[in-house]
């Protein structure tokens, strides 16, 4: 029975690594999106902190070329934030550009959000960028990201993004982007989830945005990125995920904090998508393979590893062309179990520790301080 029920279960991690496989063929083999310049852009970044790399992002986003125009806003809570200096440095480097950054007063569960909703009240054009403040990005990044609002039925571009460290944790973490968050994404749009986004890049129109109760909608909640995304396809648009790929570095870098950033994010990702959460542990191939490694089904391990093993390539290496996955894919079925009991973690209680605080999440997704 043990034997049957051990097959059944790396029949369809297999079935999902596959999958996934061929989602990240997929996307590795698409062409790049023709620049139709949809409209001039809006990029608003809140700011909390230097983070690692701080100013070659920004001027990275400073040195786009994109004909109908942009513009560069910073939200900063603290106004003896080490970023401004940056900010300002920016600015100097780049005086045709409008680069201005704007005192955050306004107070909300999530400070990012309440950054976003001051922000918005400056901004100019009709299409918006939002990305986290230490987002690394190409020179056709804009071109790419918002070619597909030409089309009026899209409402959210996003992108998946690579992750980089100094540090053995923070690496280990990365890898684990490349080769199971990522992954993940790309599986997400062929078993019917409409509604993901992702922090790296949300592209949308203002007028979307408005039509959903503007950034205030948003403000209750941990996972905004995830929110912002299904309250607009909501509105009978859907998510296009492009084919760029942007960079992070990952600030973190102590197991502790790479092990409470991970209970965090399962425990949003709960909380947000509750009947994916509990069916996650069959796409950890890894933990099947020690299973079977364990009851003596050689055959069985040594297949799920080759699916397993095939399917990290394909998403690190060739869709994210990360460093980290270049070097580590092979150490995915690992990351498996290490996943299993972040699972485990995330499966109980309803309280995370986020920048400072602690909070509850509600079945709904809000949150609230503890």
């Amino acid at each position: 029975m043990i034997v049957y029920l051990l097959w059944a279960c790396a029949a369809v991690t297999c079935g999902y690594h596959s999958v996934a496989l061929w989602a990240a063929l997929r996307q590795w083999r698409r062409r790049p999106e023709v620049a139709t310049h949809p409209g001039p852009v809006s990029i608003l970044k809140p700011v909390r902190g230097l983070d690692p790399g701080f100013y070659e992002a920004i001027r990275g986003h400073a040195q786009q070329q994109y004909a109908p125009g942009f513009e560069l806003l910073f939200g900063v809570t603290d106004p003896a934030d080490a970023a401004l200096a940056e900010i300002e440095r920016l600015q100097r480097e780049f005086p045709h550009l409008r680069i201005e950054w704007f005192p955050v007063q306004r107070q909300a569960p999530n400070g990012k959000v309440a950054a976003l909703v001051e922000l918005a009240r400056q901004a100019r054009y009709p299409l918006w960028l939002v990305n986290d403040s230490d987002i690394a990005v190409s020179p056709g990044y804009l071109e790419e990201v918002t070619a597909p609002l030409s089309q009026p039925e899209i409402g959210v571009v996003t992108c998946l993004y690579r992750a980089s460290s100094r540090g053995t944790a923070g690496r280990w973490e990365a890898l684990g982007i490349a080769v199971d968050f990522a992954a993940g994404v790309l599986v997400a749009p062929l078993a019917g989830i409409k509604e993901f986004g992702l922090g790296a890049t949300l592209v949308f129109r203002a007028a979307d945005l408005a039509a959903i109760g503007g950034f205030e909608a948003l403000e209750n909640y941990l996972a905004d990125d995830y929110q912002l995304a299904r309250h607009i396809t909501q509105l009978g648009k859907r998510v296009e995920l492009s084919r760029t790929v942007v960079e992070t570095t990952l600030g973190e870098d102590s197991w502790r904090g790479i092990v409470k950033h991970q209970i965090r994010w399962a425990r949003t990702i709960r909380v947000s998508r509750g009947d994916g959460y509990w069916g996650l542990p069959v796409t950890h191939a890894g933990l099947w393979m020690l299973m079977a490694l364990l009851s003596g089904q050689f055959g069985v391990a040594l297949t799920i590893a080759a699916v397993r093993w095939a399917s990290a390539y394909a998403t690190g290496v060739l869709v994210l062309e990360s460093r980290v996955a270049r070097s580590g894919w092979w150490l995915a079925p690992a990351w498996d179990c290490f996943a299993f009991g972040i699972w485990v973690a995330g499966a109980m209680f309803n309280t995370v520790e986020w920048r400072g605080q602690r909070l509850e999440l509600r079945p709904d997704g809000t949150m609230k301080p503890r």
